[in-house]
């Protein structure tokens, strides 16, 4: 029984992050935009901090939310730039819902955040050549 609590509390949050406000359907046949937040502090406070938490001390629940900060695998840009980009584990691939800007915003403020001193800048570029 608390498995399937669990299963369909995990869902209930993935819906919600989904059918927030914070995410924007295009116009057109179908056309997605995506997040409209801008900047990381913006976009971490809007789509990430749901599962990581306001803190990044990530959380254990409805799933594992691994901690952000302090966290020694964001000191390779690379590896939050595929993370973000193509999801992980229960994780959604945000590749197709946040430009490469939007990305480089984010991951820039977690690295440099949160006990995070990593200082050496993920650009747009970056995530482009990632994709």
């Amino acid at each position: 029984m608390m498995k399937k609590i669990v299963a369909i509390t995990g869902s209930l949050l993935i819906a919600g992050l989904f059918s927030s406000t914070a995410f924007a359907q295009g116009s057109g046949a179908g056309r997605f935009r995506g997040f409209e937040e801008q900047g990381g502090e913006a976009l971490y406070k809007g789509i990430c901090q749901g599962c990581h938490m306001p803190n990044a001390q990530g959380a254990v629940g409805a799933g594992m939310y691994p901690a952000l900060a302090k966290n020694p695998k964001l000191e390779v840009a690379g590896y939050p730039i595929a993370v973000v980009v193509n999801g992980q584990k229960a994780m959604p691939a945000f590749g197709s819902m946040l430009s490469d800007q939007q990305i480089a915003d984010v991951i820039n403020y977690v690295r440099t955040h949160f006990g995070n001193n990593y200082k050496d800048a993920v650009k747009p570029a970056d995530v482009k050549a990632a994709r």
